[in-house]
């Protein structure tokens, strides 16, 4: 959404000008069409590049508005989220040393941000998902304070008319209620660009989506959200999730979410998909709109279609068909949106090179693979990838083949030759390609986290490990070295940043509770069942209103059989509590000053954790 000047769709005269603006649009593209107006020669690429912004402790870092200020350079723009910020590359011819160039203006763009960044006491991250995150980073509070991102979350919530229901579930589960779009600023993407030839796009458009399952295993790095192990590309789930307009029911009236992977193979012509998008979702905003486009055209003017790229911008296909016009010419393209940010600069050319050449190589017999190949399987291919990463089984023209070898044996070669075919030096294409052969071999963005969260957690609490995950992520990040040779992290890994130690790092939030009206023969049994010393008693609401220690209980070890004795008869409920961002220090005094070996931890009146004199 480049417009920044947008408002809320509310009165009938709004919404009339801009559905008159919207179908003119679509007649002025026919015509543009029809008429052989739209560039042929040369093909261009192109990327936009979202990163995340963090403090000195690897925590999300609330500051983009000041940071691109300082920046002072138009290839920089915001993110829903004030934690992110995204760049948008120049577009390249396809040929020669294109992808090197691409590299090379992203490292200088790149190195711009990080010296103003560092002034701030702040650094960047390149990830699909930043595993620091926490529930109060998707507070509206966080959401940065430009009028369009406020417009686009009201009317949203307004189409929904309840909270997003996010319901995740991989090798743990989340489940969650959220009041705002926000939680789309958990995702940073890598989103590559390439221009299509217009009388080749809906084949080139089938094969891009064909295509999709295959490349995204390879690429996949956003495993973690807020300490939880969901998919492989757990972006690709809460995307979906975070923008959805449409109530939970069991009669769904928008059948589509407005992200979606697409239901059907596509026919017809390119504004058939326009077509498509408008008739399925609603308008959510508009903007101002001087000029008529077919009146642009007559008059011998190259129209922007303002109002359909407004319209395509709240529509969030993962191929999405873009209309545009550069030095004077319009043209179409197709933006890849699932391949995640990071996890280095180098891995994410490679994963971009992966894609074009494929898109460029495609080989005649694959012209009709929509009529042989059933739409479905390539969207099971697709989220497949999503949830499995490198471990996905592909069906492909009717063979069930591992990621691996389909990627080493067919896709490869062919993104080769496709690369060759436009030009590209053999040295870059040799440079890019080798980092996805070592992908394969050895490890992707998605197993390295996971590998190296799992051995954290065997020595630290989860928090303590997400920033110590996060700050060797950024040291590897700044040598440019692709993620297949990283070494997995031990559990003996440590940051060389100072990260000050709070409730958070020690506490246990692994709970047992119990309800003030349980039997206490079965509480005691449980303690001594599970070596516990201190049970915290919560209410219906989950609210905290006692706790229950074993030296309260072993005193009245004879009374404990009476099966009329419950909780109530001996919990403490004058309790002292903490949050889980006090200091260790005070949480330290607090327990020596009172005497007591166990202190609750709130958020309000919920408990969340426990810290015991033996996490210190």
């Amino acid at each position: 959404m480049g417009n920044l000047n947008v408002t809320k769709l509310s009165t009938k005269k709004d919404k009339a000008n801009y559905i008159h603006q919207l179908t003119k649009d679509i007649e002025a593209l026919d015509y543009m069409i029809e008429n052989d107006m739209i560039e042929k020669a040369p093909i261009r690429i192109g990327a936009e590049q979202e990163f995340c912004l963090v403090n000195d402790e690897f925590l999300p870092h609330q500051n983009a508005l000041e940071i691109l200020k300082d920046i002072d350079d138009e290839h920089f723009t915001t993110e829903i989220g004030n934690y992110n910020l995204e760049i948008n590359l120049d577009p390249f011819e396809l040929k020669d040393t294109c992808f090197s160039q691409l590299h090379h203006q992203l490292k200088e763009l790149l190195g711009k941000a990080k010296k103003i960044a560092e002034k701030h006491n702040t650094k960047i991250a390149l990830t699909g998902i930043l595993p620091t995150l926490s529930l109060k980073h998707i507070s509206l509070d966080n959401m940065t304070p430009i009028q369009r991102y406020y417009v686009l979350n009201d009317a949203i919530k307004e189409s929904r008319k309840q909270d997003f229901d996010i319901h995740i579930k991989g090798v743990d589960e989340l489940n969650l209620l959220h009041d705002s779009v926000m939680l789309e600023g958990c995702n940073t993407s890598f989103q590559a660009h390439l221009q299509i030839h217009p009388d080749d796009f809906i084949k080139s458009y089938n094969w891009a989506q064909a295509i999709s399952g295959p490349i995204l295993s390879v690429c996949t790095n956003s495993p973690l959200l807020f300490g939880k192990e969901l998919w492989s590309e757990t972006r690709i789930a809460l995307f979906t999730q975070s923008v959805d307009t449409r109530a939970n029911s069991f009669l769904l009236n928008e059948k589509q979410s407005r992200v979606s992977f697409g239901n059907n193979w596509e026919t017809g012509s390119i504004t058939d998909i326009f077509k498509d998008n408008i008739s399925r979702f609603r308008s959510l905003v508009t903007a101002e709109f001087e000029k008529d486009s077919v009146e642009m055209l007559e008059n011998g003017e190259i129209p922007k279609l303002k109002a359909l790229s407004l319209h395509n911008g709240t529509v969030y296909r993962w191929n999405r068909v873009c209309y545009g016009v550069g030095g004077g010419k319009p043209h179409l393209r197709i933006e890849n949106r699932y391949i995640p940010s990071g996890p280095t600069m180098k891995d994410e050319i490679a994963n971009m090179m992966f894609w074009v050449g494929l898109m460029v190589g495609r080989r005649k017999s694959d012209d009709n693979l929509h009529e042989t190949m059933n739409f479905k399987d390539a969207k099971s291919n697709f989220f497949a990838a999503a949830r499995y990463g490198m471990a996905t089984q592909f069906n492909w023209k009717g063979k069930i083949i591992c990621s691996q070898d389909l990627i080493l044996n067919e896709l490869l070669p062919m993104a080769y030759r496709g690369l060759y075919k436009m030009g590209i030096s053999p040295e870059d294409a040799e440079n890019y390609l080798t980092v996805i052969v070592n992908r394969v071999k050895i490890h992707n963005g998605s197993q390295w986290l996971i590998k190296s969260y799992r051995n954290l957690l065997k020595s630290k609490k989860r928090s303590e490990a997400l920033q110590v995950l996060t700050a060797n992520m950024y040291l590897k990040q700044e040598h440019d070295y692709p993620v297949a040779t990283w070494e997995v992290l031990d559990q003996d890994a440590h940051t060389t940043f100072d990260i000050d130690k709070k409730v958070v790092h020690v506490m246990s939030s692994d709970l047992f509770s119990v309800d003030k009206k349980d039997s206490l023969e079965l509480v005691s049994h449980i303690m001594k069942w599970k070596n516990i010393h201190h049970m915290p008693v919560i209410n219906r609401k989950k609210d905290l209103v006692g706790l229950l220690s074993w030296t309260d209980i072993k005193n009245h070890i004879s009374e404990i059989e009476d099966s009329t004795k419950c909780v109530q008869n001996f919990m403490k409920t004058e309790l002292i509590t903490i949050t889980k961002e006090t200091s260790i220090k005070d949480a330290k005094q607090l327990m020596d000053s009172n005497n007591i070996s166990c202190l609750p931890v709130v958020k309000g009146h919920k408990l969340i954790g426990i810290l015991t004199s033996n996490d210190l």
